[in-house]
């Protein structure tokens, strides 16, 4: 069971980028998924979080220009980054809850993708 974050990249403050986590392996669906931030120095925080019913909750500094949202079918949840600023430059990753074909319930970390607000 894997997890594959993307779509990190360079990008001028206003921009916007769109991550990815996808779900692969030998499983039957995600639950609970988070995008967590975490720059140099700085400790890890929750981002953003969708639950298996697509509830969210968002960290106040991102509230109205990030949204989380999730593709079931795909097994993958996504990240719209929009109005980004420089202090939005981060390693971003997503951790889940997976539910593997022999039911089991399987907390994953997928690796980090570079997000760079810099003009």
């Amino acid at each position: 069971v894997q997890l594959q974050a993307s779509g990190g990249g360079l990008v001028q403050p206003g921009g916007s980028l769109r991550l990815s986590c996808a779900a692969s392996g030998s499983i039957l669906s995600i639950g609970y998924v988070g995008w967590y931030s975490q720059a140099p120095g700085k400790e890890r925080e929750l981002v953003a979080a969708i639950s298996s019913g697509g509830n969210t909750n968002y960290a106040d500094s991102v509230k109205g220009r990030f949204t989380i949202s999730r593709d079931n079918a795909k097994n993958s949840v996504y990240l719209q980054m929009n109005s980004l600023k420089p202090e939005d430059t981060a390693a971003y990753s997503c951790n889940a809850v997976v539910i593997t074909e022999s039911h089991r319930y399987l907390g994953v970390w997928g690796q980090g993708t570079q997000v760079t607000v810099s003009s």
